[in-house]
């Protein structure tokens, strides 16, 4: 993709998050089918899809838990596979289950993964305050992880995350199991950060009241991707009353028609080819439908 420089000529712009032909089979079930987008930088990306749609196998191979053995995967230009190191020092991840040690502080369960980071006790201790009074939990800097409500352990998930100063954040349907207020707060606060820092985010999720009329959406239905843009564009193109509407629209037409692999990638923030061409111009958006 490319933008224009301050001197009026072309920028390349480099995606956030790039996936081409992603497709990942846990023995003879194909869970991810030739799946491609991208999303641009210093944006809330929603990966919105049923249970069983394929986001956590996504959020696998992206994060490298899993290998990817079709396709592939780059973040801000690192291949995961051929540079993964790089690759993951520009990732932070959130996993949906609940990963913190109960019988540790909340400081030192973030001491400790700093450490991991080669982060200094020293530089550790300013983040780790800067951090938590961002998510106003520096207060419970000293309180055991056990002793936390479930909307305080994900405000400390997402600082943990946050510590290495990553360029992109991967959350994996971070509000399970949280309460409306709760589930509303680490809302405001993930988005607070994409508007004050230009977090690029990437925010898996099956609760459609989770997406944002000024979000980029990728849906996903039974491992491949349907649409992916501007959710004001997917709105207006499949001529749907709101997000909710098209969605239902697009999983419903998708299960009568049945989806095929597109020659054509649909991606956020513009639509390319599969050698990376953008077939937009600069600054352009538009949304992409596979069928």
């Amino acid at each position: 993709m490319h933008g224009i420089g301050d001197d009026g000529s072309a920028a390349a712009v480099t995606m956030a998050l790039e996936v081409t032909m992603v497709s990942h089979c846990y023995g003879q079930k194909k869970a991810l089918d030739a799946v491609s987008f991208s999303i641009p930088p210093g944006r809330f990306t929603v990966l919105l899809g049923l249970n069983g749609a394929g986001k956590t196998t996504l959020f696998s191979l992206i994060s490298h838990l899993y290998d990817t053995c079709q396709g592939s995967i780059r973040v801000f230009g690192r291949d995961i596979r051929c540079a993964p190191g790089e690759a993951l020092r520009r990732l932070g991840i959130v996993f949906q289950a609940r990963t913190l040690d109960l019988d540790l502080s909340v400081g030192q369960n973030l001491a400790y993964h700093a450490a991991l980071h080669g982060i200094g006790r020293q530089e550790a201790s300013v983040r780790i305050r800067e951090l938590l009074a961002q998510v106003d939990m520096a207060d419970r800097l000293h309180d055991k992880a056990r002793n936390l409500s479930g909307g305080q352990m994900r405000r400390v998930e997402i600082v943990r995350a946050l510590l290495h100063r990553p360029a992109l954040l991967l959350l994996d349907e971070a509000t399970v199991g949280l309460d409306i207020r709760s589930r509303a707060d680490i809302l405001a606060t993930i988005r607070a950060l994409v508007a004050q820092s230009g977090l690029s985010v990437f925010w898996a999720t099956h609760l459609i009241d989770e997406v944002d009329e000024a979000d980029d959406v990728v849906i996903l239905d039974k491992g491949r991707v349907i649409v992916a843009g501007a959710v004001a564009d997917v709105v207006q193109q499949t001529r749907a009353g709101d997000i909710a509407g098209a969605f239902a629209g697009l999983i419903n037409g998708a299960s009568r028609s049945g989806l095929s692999v597109a020659a054509t990638a649909a991606v956020v923030g513009g639509k390319r080819d599969l050698s990376g061409n953008s077939n937009l111009d600069a600054g352009s958006r538009s949304i992409g439908v596979v069928r």
